[in-house]
């Protein structure tokens, strides 16, 4: 199974590539960086994933809204030419305070717009070209939008978990991103989903990258007590409350993976049996350095058996 991890967007770009070559050397396969408002996440993919040669990139995720495909197919080809074929595209739908604040635009019909956004990126990223006229954006390259060296296509992923995002990445996309999905939660609703609509379009079975946050720590009682405090941001927003309800829990923190090296990797199996094909931990720095470097070491021997 693959497994990795996100790395924080506070770091000096030099230390956050030090990190990803730590995290790749302890046996990591994967890191994966957010995208707010700093950095721009596809290009800080392109800087580390060329510093650190075999270690995969991804981004998680950049929201639809206020963003075009052109554009987004532009940065995610030069990541990809930039890796050498390891860049990974994450999509999302975002939120509607933080579109209609951020960009002062209205969260409108955010299922079409995906829809969309996907038909007019999946060309772009195979074949540099488009010609898209839907009701809510148009994509057209007048000009040839080649870049040397993107191969093979970029990996397209969403950050779906509600049925109606999970039916069009399933059908568009390469897979999905649930963030904050138990097993439970994966297994019984958001898998099946997701694998039925991808059977339905024709698609190969999609990746299903389960972000889940996570600590090797033998003080389990103070690191969950850091994690519900800082998970708790989550827990304003439905679609975070639905999931963490299918997956049986009432806080974010419910869900986080806390405990020595055994419960850690006992959690990582019950991830891939509900059908996650790889597990990216998130928050590995709830405990402190000690603890993150206790809990990559771990995820690296996973990674290897």
């Amino acid at each position: 199974m693959t497994l990795g991890l996100t790395l924080p967007l506070h770091h000096r770009i030099d230390a956050t590539v030090q990190l990803a070559r730590e995290a790749h050397e302890a046996g990591l396969r994967s890191v994966w960086f957010g995208q707010t408002f700093g950095y721009d996440s596809p290009s800080l993919a392109a800087v580390v994933g060329r510093e650190v040669p075999g270690l995969q990139v991804g981004t998680s995720a950049i929201p639809v809204f206020g963003r075009h495909p052109l554009i987004v197919a532009s940065q995610a080809l030069t990541a990809q030419a930039a890796t050498g074929g390891r860049y990974h595209l994450g999509l999302a739908l975002g939120t509607k305070h933080l579109t209609e604040t951020g960009f002062g635009i209205p969260y409108e019909r955010p299922i079409a717009r995906l829809r969309e956004f996907l038909t007019a990126l999946r060309p772009l990223v195979e074949t540099g070209s488009a010609d898209f006229h839907g009701e809510l954006l148009t994509a057209t390259t007048p000009l040839p939008a080649t870049v040397p060296g993107a191969e093979p296509p970029v990996p397209i992923l969403v950050a779906a978990m509600a049925p109606q995002a999970l039916r069009v990445s399933g059908e568009l996309a390469d897979g999905i991103l649930p963030l904050l999905a138990g097993p439970r939660a994966l297994a019984e609703h958001i898998v099946p989903a997701v694998t039925a609509a991808a059977e339905s379009a024709g698609r190969p079975a999609p990746r299903i990258v389960a972000f889940v946050p996570g600590v090797v720590t033998a003080d389990v009682e103070g690191v969950r007590r850091a994690a519900t405090e800082t998970l708790a941001f989550y827990e304003q927003f439905p679609s975070y409350q639905r999931v963490l309800g299918l997956s049986g829990a009432t806080r974010a923190a419910d869900v986080a993976v806390i405990g020595d090296e055994e419960t850690v990797a006992a959690e990582v199996r019950r991830y891939r049996d509900a059908g996650a094909t790889e597990v990216v931990f998130t928050a590995t720095d709830l405990g402190g350095e000690e603890d993150q470097r206790r809990t990559w070491k771990l995820l690296g021997e996973l990674a290897d058996g």
